[in-house]
C-alpha cells in the first residue's frame, strides 16, 4: 500500500466516495493516478472484508433487494470475440440488500444476473441475519427459484412487488425513465405485511449509488476498465455509506442505527480501521 499520509489518503477516498473520477480525484488531491487507483483497491480489499465481519448477527426484520446495472471494459455490443461470454467485459450487475428500518447494507454482490450468483448474494444475506425477515423483491425469476429453498417456506416472509410501466410518448427513454402505472404485489410464501412490500429504499439506494460511484454514472465515459476495481469502488461505497455518511432521515449512520457503532466514522477514522484491518 503507498505511503500517503493518512489526512491525504482520507482526502483521497473522500473524492472516490463523492463521486469524483479518478483523473478528478487526481486534479483535486495532486496525487499521482497510479496511487489513487492503487488506494481504491487496496482500501477496497480491505473495506470488503471488514463488513464481511462487522456485518453479522443483524437485527433485521424488513429487507428489500434489486440489482442495478452497470458495464466494465466495454459495453456487451462491443465484446472483442476473445472475451465474448467472460466476466468483467460487458455487462455486470450489483446485487444489493438494504435494511428498510437503519437503512443498513448488510450484502452486496457484483456479478451476473443469473441464478448462480442469486444463490451466492442471498446466502450471504441469511448468514447475517438474526430473525425471520420479511423479504421483498422486484419480479426478477431467480428470486422465485432462490428464496424459498434457501430460507425454507416458514422461514421468511416474500413477497415481490412488479411494476408496470407505460409507454413514452415523447421517445425520451433514454434520458428519462418511463412512468410507472401500475404495481402488482404478489405473496410468494409465509405472511407478509402487504402494507410494507416496498422496493422504495432499495431503488433509493440505486440512486446513490450512481451519484456517489462514478462509475455507475449512465451516459458518460467513467466507466470500469476492471471489474476488479469496479469491485473495489463498490466495497468502498458501502463502507462510507454504512459506517460514516449520515443519512438525511435517520440523522446518523445505518451502523449506528443498527447497533453495530456507538458514533459515525470520519473520513480519516475509516481509513485507519481499514489499514489496520
Amino acid at each position: 500500500m503507498n505511503r500517503l499520509p493518512t489526512e491525504r489518503r482520507a482526502q483521497v477516498l473522500g473524492c472516490l466516495v463523492e463521486g469524483v473520477s479518478i483523473r478528478g480525484t487526481v486534479r483535486v488531491t495532486g496525487a499521482a493516478k497510479n496511487t489513487v487507483t492503487n488506494l481504491l483497491v487496496d482500501l477496497g480489499r480491505a473495506a470488503s472484508e471488514y463488513q464481511d465481519g462487522a456485518l453479522v448477527n443483524l437485527p433485521t426484520r424488513r429487507v428489500e433487494c434489486d440489482e442495478i446495472w452497470s458495464f466494465c471494459h466495454s459495453k456487451a455490443k462491443n465484446v472483442s470475440p476473445e472475451h465474448e461470454g467472460e466476466f468483467g467485459y460487458g455487462d455486470v450487475w450489483t446485487w444489493t440488500a438494504i435494511d428498510a428500518d437503519t437503512k443498513l447494507v448488510p450484502s452486496w454482490l457484483v456479478g451476473e444476473r443469473t441464478v448462480e450468483d442469486a444463490y451466492l448474494f442471498l446466502s450471504d444475506l441469511k448468514s447475517r441475519l438474526r430473525n425471520r425477515v420479511q423479504l421483498t423483491t422486484d419480479g426478477h425469476r431467480p428470486y422465485l427459484t432462490v428464496v424459498e429453498p434457501l430460507f425454507g417456506s416458514d422461514g421468511i416472509d416474500f413477497a415481490m412487488l412488479h411494476k408496470l410501466y407505460g409507454s413514452e410518448p415523447n421517445g425520451e427513454r433514454t434520458y428519462s425513465p418511463a412512468v410507472v402505472t401500475g404495481f402488482d404485489k404478489r405473496t410468494i410464501c409465509g405472511d407478509p405485511d402487504e402494507a410494507l412490500v416496498s422496493t422504495s429504499y432499495v431503488e433509493r439506494q440505486n440512486l446513490t449509488m450512481r451519484m456517489n460511484m462514478r462509475r455507475f454514472t449512465r451516459l458518460t465515459n467513467g466507466f470500469s476498465k476492471k471489474v476488479e476495481n469496479h469491485a473495489a469502488a463498490v466495497a468502498l461505497h458501502f463502507m462510507h455509506y454504512n459506517f460514516v455518511r449520515k443519512h438525511q432521515t435517520l440523522k446518523t449512520t445505518p451502523a449506528v442505527a443498527a447497533g453495530i457503532e456507538r458514533h459515525p466514522w470520519s473520513m480519516t477514522q475509516m481509513v485507519e480501521r481499514l489499514e489496520s484491518n
